[in-house]
């Protein structure tokens, strides 16, 4: 605090250094710009952390979770002024070696405003389970409901419910934990839903591949391959469909751009289809996120690695959360960085 001039207090159950810094005149920085990080040793404290996540941009805010008996819940979020300097801190510090063999887990930090409900019965529409949820908490914005695969008249049993904040999410996820409540006289299930995967802007400007959700069990790689090349012959290279959901590879980006503004949103064999570009996720990145969804041990780095580029291009959160049903603990990539180290 001598050297840096920056204030700490501490409240709520955690320890805050900074927020803002001293001599601060700016707005808040804006999304993206926290980092969560785990598996602190208990016994390290600010006189060891600041240094290090210093070293990579100016810090706007450190929170660390502090138990009563002093020693810290094993997390903290470092906020920095800047996003590039966030994902700096994800890219070098991530497996930062803490203390001898006591490797730091940092991930971008989502301020999660979705809810994952489970348990719905499958004939209720989107519109009869947003006033149902609305009853029963408050600052509800959207309810998202996915058609069943086999039977477009049926939901899939589970929706996501995006509120006005994290604290309204926060506030409903208890409220609606189970043993507190029921919808339509059925026991539910609530966690949060699982956060979008963070993908570079850059990368995602050299993306040809579209993802389509909500296709008909029945129809074909080829129909799809032949509604997608309608506008430019020879346009499209394959596609893999997979139940409900297809990925299309385009031979360039413009025609998969233009396939997706044509096609988002139109009827292909009596179901209405979503139509996005698919986002690459680095590989080791979406494995850790992929074990840390079934409850497994986080895939780490050793500090010698050099990590490659290396993408899987993953269906979106929503469509993991279906095959993932029906009551995983979808927390997102943070979960992992929970698990003990010691």
């Amino acid at each position: 605090m001598e050297r840096t001039g920056y204030a700490m207090v501490q409240e709520n159950g955690q320890r805050k250094y900074g927020g803002p810094p001293p001599g601060w005149e700016g707005l808040h920085p804006p999304r993206g710009c926290e980092v969560f990080v785990g598996k602190i040793p208990r016994d390290v404290y600010e006189d060891e952390l600041v240094p290090v996540f210093e070293s990579v941009g100016r810090i706007y805010e450190m929170r660390l979770m502090m138990d009563f008996d002093g020693k810290n819940r094993g997390y903290a979020f470092v906020m920095y002024t800047l996003k590039h300097e966030a994902k700096r801190a994800v890219r070098e510090l991530n497996n930062y070696e803490i203390r001898p063999g006591r490797l730091l887990g940092v991930c971008c930090s989502v301020d999660n405003c979705r809810l994952f409900i489970g348990g719905i019965p499958k004939m209720k529409k989107r519109e009869e389970i947003l006033e149902e949820i609305s009853k029963v908490t408050e600052g509800v914005l959207d309810v998202i409901v996915y058609a069943s695969a086999a039977d477009k008249m049926k939901n899939r049993g589970f929706a996501f419910v995006e509120y006005e904040s994290h604290r309204a999410a926060a506030m409903a996820r208890r409220k609606l934990m189970p043993g507190r409540i029921q919808l339509w006289g059925h026991q539910i299930a609530v966690d949060w839903a699982e956060p979008e995967i963070d993908v570079d802007e850059d990368v995602m400007e050299t993306v040809k591949i579209l993802y389509v959700r909500n296709l008909m069990i029945e129809t074909s790689e080829d129909t799809i391959k032949k509604i997608f090349g309608q506008y430019n012959l020879g346009c499209v290279e394959r596609v893999k469909k997979i139940r409900d959901y297809a990925f299309v590879h385009f031979t360039s980006r413009e025609d998969a751009v233009q396939a997706m503004r044509n096609l988002n949103g139109t009827e292909l064999e009596g179901s209405c289809i979503e139509v996005t570009l698919a986002k690459p996720v680095d590989k080791e990145q979406y494995t850790r996120y992929q074990k840390a969804a079934k409850g497994g041990a986080p895939a780490t780095t050793t500090p010698t690695e050099v990590p490659q580029p290396n993408y899987v291009y993953s269906c979106d959160p929503y469509t993991l959360a279906y095959y993932g049903y029906p009551y995983n603990a979808l927390i997102g990539p943070n979960r992992d960085y929970f698990v003990k180290g010691w």
